[in-house]
């Protein structure tokens, strides 16, 4: 038995609003919002008295999709620094591939995004990034070159 596909990346916002603004300039569509709450999110988690709202986002291929949750309860826990290097254990990143890296970019800044380090040139196959999104993740970006 394998997978069948991998159905979506999940991550804690404090600004739903905010966050879905973010990933819907990078050009994912919101699929739908909802609210969560009861034993089956409690169970799943393995947290008590889940209420989360939901935003389901997918990228315009249809193939991606990223699960943004709000917790109204429990409260979310914060467990350092949001901006800390990509090489600490567990780090969270969501890569993107993307037509235009530095108009996607200025698109971005306005929602807050800032450069982790700078646009870099991977031999003549892609131009990549990383950037602080929603809640300090990680984002990539990369644009192959032609």
């Amino acid at each position: 038995m394998a997978i069948q596909r991998m159905d979506n990346v999940g991550i804690v916002v404090e600004d739903m609003d905010a966050a879905i603004a973010f990933f819907a300039e990078l050009g994912m569509e919101l699929e739908g919002r909802t609210e969560v709450e009861g034993l089956v999110a409690d169970r799943c988690t393995g947290l008590d008295g889940v209420h989360c709202d939901i935003a389901m986002l997918r990228t315009p291929d249809g193939h991606s999709r990223l699960e943004l949750s709000r917790y109204r309860t429990p409260a979310v826990i914060s467990t350092g620094p949001r901006n800390q290097p990509h090489n600490v254990l567990g780090t969270h990143r969501v890569m993107f591939a993307v037509d235009d890296l530095e108009d996607t970019l200025a698109r971005l800044r306005p929602h807050g995004a800032e450069l982790v380090g700078e646009l870099a040139r991977f031999e003549d196959s892609y131009l990549l990034c990383y950037l602080r999104g929603p809640a300090g993740i990680i984002v990539g970006l990369a644009e192959q070159l032609h």
